[in-house]
C-alpha cells in the first residue's frame, strides 16, 4: 500500500509517499481501497507539530475517505464486499488502504463522486454539530460563519440556508461573488475591514444569534461581543496559530494568552452561551455521529447539501495541497487521490 507520511514536524517538504505492507482487517473490520481522502486544517497543524492529538512522527493522518470495500474480516456479512462507501478514519486516512469497523461506514450515494463523498464527513459533521446539535439555530435567527469560504464554512452555509436563518460570513473579497451565489446573505471582508464593526452596522447594533469561530485567540473575544442576547459562540479551531517551526509555537503561546475566560456569572447575566466542538474526541459517540451523518446524507438526497470540491491533488503532490490550504486559496474542500 501507499501512504502519505509526515516524517517530522516542518514545512510541506517533510511529506513523503511511502510503501508499506498491505493492511489486513480484523474480525470485525473491513478494508477499503481508497479512491479519495479529505485534507483538513487539522492535518496541516499536525504536520507543523501543533496538533496535540496527532500520532507521533513519522505518521499518516487523515480523518475521512471514500472508496470500495475490497476485503472483509471474518465476522462481516459478505454483502459488504465491493460496496462503495464513505468512512471516518481515526488517522491513517491519507493512504490507498484503510481498515475500519462497520460503525464508521456509510454507503456512498451513487449521485456523489468519490471526491465529493470524501468531502462530507469532517466538514459536514462539524457544521451540523455547530449549527444544529449544539448551536440550535432557528429560522428566525442569524448566524455569522467565520471563514465561510472554507470547507466547514461552506457546509455550515448550506445547513443555515436550509434552516432559513439570515447568514453573515467573513471571507477575503475574492471569494464574495462565489459565496453570494451559494446563498450567503451578507459577505464581510475581514482582511481590509473591521469585521466586527461591519457586522454590528449590518445588524443595527444587535449582533447575531450564533457565531462559528475556527480562529481562536483574540477572535473569540470579538465574536463573543458580537453576540446578541441568547447568542451562542461555537469554537472549533485555532487556525490563528498556524505556522511552521518556532513561529508556530510562539503563535500558540500568544493565542493562549489572548484567549478570553468566560465566567458562568457573566454568561448568565448576559444570556449568552459558549461551547466547543472537536470531532476527533467523539469516537465513543458513534451512534450519535451516525444519526448526524444520516441527516446530512438525507440533505444530499433532498438536494440542499452539495459538497463543493475546490481542487484535487495526487498523493505525490500532497505538499502542494498543504500549501494551497495554508495560503487560504481554497473555497471549500481540498481532496487527495492515490
Amino acid at each position: 500500500m501507499k501512504k502519505i507520511v509526515i516524517t517530522k514536524a516542518g514545512g510541506p517538504g517533510v511529506l513523503q509517499v511511502q510503501d508499506s505492507a498491505d493492511l489486513k482487517p480484523a474480525a470485525d473490520e473491513v478494508r477499503i481501497s481508497v479512491k479519495a481522502a479529505g485534507l483538513n486544517f487539522a492535518d496541516i497543524m499536525a504536520r507543523q507539530g501543533l496538533y496535540p492529538d496527532a500520532p507521533k512522527f513519522p505518521c499518516t493522518v487523515g480523518y475521512e475517505v471514500a472508496g470500495v470495500i475490497d476485503e472483509l474480516g471474518e465476522n462481516i456479512d459478505k454483502d459488504w464486499l465491493g460496496k462503495e462507501v464513505i468512512s471516518l478514519t481515526r488517522f491513517g486516512g491519507q493512504a490507498d488502504q484503510v481498515v475500519v469497523p462497520l460503525h464508521q461506514l456509510f454507503e456512498k450515494p451513487a449521485s456523489l463522486s468519490f471526491e465529493q463523498a470524501a468531502a462530507i464527513p469532517v466538514n459536514y459533521l462539524t457544521a451540523y454539530q455547530l449549527l444544529v446539535a449544539m448551536g440550535s439555530l432557528h429560522s428566525y435567527e442569524s448566524v455569522l460563519i467565520q471563514n465561510v469560504g472554507g470547507g466547514v464554512g461552506l457546509a455550515a452555509l448550506e445547513i443555515a440556508k436550509h434552516i432559513g436563518a439570515t447568514t453573515y460570513g467573513t471571507a477575503s473579497v475574492g471569494k464574495h461573488t462565489f459565496l453570494k451565489e451559494k446563498g450567503l446573505d451578507h459577505a464581510i471582508d475581514y482582511r481590509n475591514n473591521d469585521w466586527k464593526q461591519e457586522l454590528m452596522q449590518l445588524t443595527n447594533g444587535r449582533g447575531v444569534d450564533l457565531i462559528s469561530d475556527p480562529i481562536g485567540g483574540k477572535s473569540l473575544r470579538d465574536s463573543y461581543k458580537a453576540l446578541s442576547n441568547t447568542g451562542r459562540l461555537g469554537m472549533f479551531g485555532i487556525s490563528t496559530v498556524s505556522e511552521t517551526g518556532m513561529k508556530g509555537k510562539l503563535n500558540l503561546l500568544k493565542m493562549v494568552a489572548q484567549t478570553p475566560f468566560f465566567h458562568p456569572f457573566g454568561l448568565m447575566n448576559e444570556n449568552k452561551g459558549v461551547f466547543g466542538v472537536n470531532m476527533g474526541h467523539l469516537w465513543h459517540e458513534h451512534k450519535k455521529i451516525n444519526i448526524w451523518m444520516e441527516a446530512v446524507l438525507t440533505g444530499h438526497a433532498e438536494g440542499w447539501i452539495n459538497p463543493h470540491v475546490d481542487k484535487t491533488f495526487s498523493f505525490e503532490d500532497a505538499a502542494d495541497a498543504h500549501q494551497y490550504i495554508e495560503q487560504r486559496k481554497n473555497i471549500g474542500k481540498v481532496i487527495l487521490v492515490p
